[in-house]
């Protein structure tokens, strides 16, 4: 479906100005209730075949949003770039009793380009300790929404197939002496097999995650470090499961020593959910923790999870607890 051409420049965007009836529908979801609890709101692109509706979305973004949709190459694409941004602009607008318009959210980069909002000292409103990520497939768009803790998120397609080698993988996801290890196997498919059972699945004890999970968790945690991909040193951390204390980050001692800029924000004191989503899709979500008790009896607090299947303005369904949303541990 095409998009329509960008609107004449906007009146000064202040909430209450025309749809603000419709913005104030948007009902407030339960309140977060500490930092380790995570909302989790997605939709489905395909879900969405109104024109009306997509340019109402559109009339939400920015002009500098609005500018670079229409720049993209293709109508799925595009329709894409718009649902996501409609969906963090409203889901924030949900977290501030919907007093603040969602056309009304600007944001800021961090120097490694992870976006956060942008709250002006003299707009007369309370800055919010609230921390977002954005993931996304071209079948399914997710948001996370925490309280004064860093969050990362990333969503797979489960029908994903890895295209690069191991090699190539094993380079960017485990240790080095793990690679050379990998290496020595002449056998590509050996190669493979090792990289599940000696690279990944001796971090998981006692549960049977595949590559595609363990990436995953990875990417959360880069996501939720605000690093970026490009900057992020995945062979200086592995991802442990143990029985009792759930998804952890093993930081190399080599990498704790180090004086590179790019291991100075690595610790361990991080929280992991993984779960199956819409019965499609692996979700890892990673927030940060500092009152994790290291030495309790039982381990670490369980991250708490609540997760909402919406269409802005025309659906929302709290599916936590249903066949939606299946956790792995």
């Amino acid at each position: 479906m095409p998009l329509p051409p960008p609107p004449p420049p906007p009146a000064p965007r202040t909430p209450g100005v025309a749809g603000g009836r419709l913005f104030a529908s948007l009902p407030p979801p339960p309140p977060l209730q500490s930092r380790r609890e995570v909302h989790v709101w997605y939709l489905l692109p395909d879900e969405l075949n109104d024109g009306s509706q997509l340019k109402m979305y559109m009339e939400l973004l920015s002009p500098s949003e609005r500018k670079n949709v229409l720049s993209m190459n293709g109508e799925n694409l595009q329709k894409g770039a718009v649902l996501s941004r409609a969906l963090l602009r409203t889901t924030l607008s949900r977290y501030t009793d919907c007093k603040v318009d969602p056309r009304s959210f600007e944001f800021k980069k961090n120097k490694f380009g992870k976006p956060e909002i942008l709250w002006r000292p003299d707009d007369g409103r309370m800055e919010r300790p609230l921390h977002f990520n954005i993931s996304h497939t071209s079948s399914l768009i997710a948001c996370g929404i925490t309280m004064d803790t860093p969050i990362g998120i990333d969503i797979e397609e489960k029908k994903r197939k890895t295209a690069k080698s191991i090699l190539s993988l094993a380079r960017r996801y485990v240790t080095p002496s793990e690679v050379d290890y990998l290496a020595s196997i002449p056998n590509a498919d050996a190669q493979e097999k090792e990289f599940i059972n000696y690279g990944l699945q001796k971090h998981f004890s006692g549960a049977k995650l595949d590559i595609l999970n363990y990436i995953k968790t990875q990417e959360a945690y880069v996501k939720a470090l605000g690093r970026g991909f490009s900057g992020a040193p995945f062979n200086k951390f592995s991802i442990l499961l143990a029985a009792s204390n759930g998804i952890r980050i093993s930081v190399t001692p080599k990498a704790l020593k180090e004086s590179d800029s790019s291991c100075d924000c690595l610790s361990e004191n991080w929280q992991f959910a993984l779960a199956e989503l819409n019965s499609s899709h692996y979700m890892a979500v990673c927030i940060e923790d500092d009152a994790r008790p290291s030495d309790s009896e039982n381990g670490q607090l369980p991250l708490g999870m609540k997760v909402w299947k919406t269409m802005p303005f025309l659906e929302e369904t709290l599916v936590s607890g249903t066949e939606a949303v299946k956790f792995i541990s």
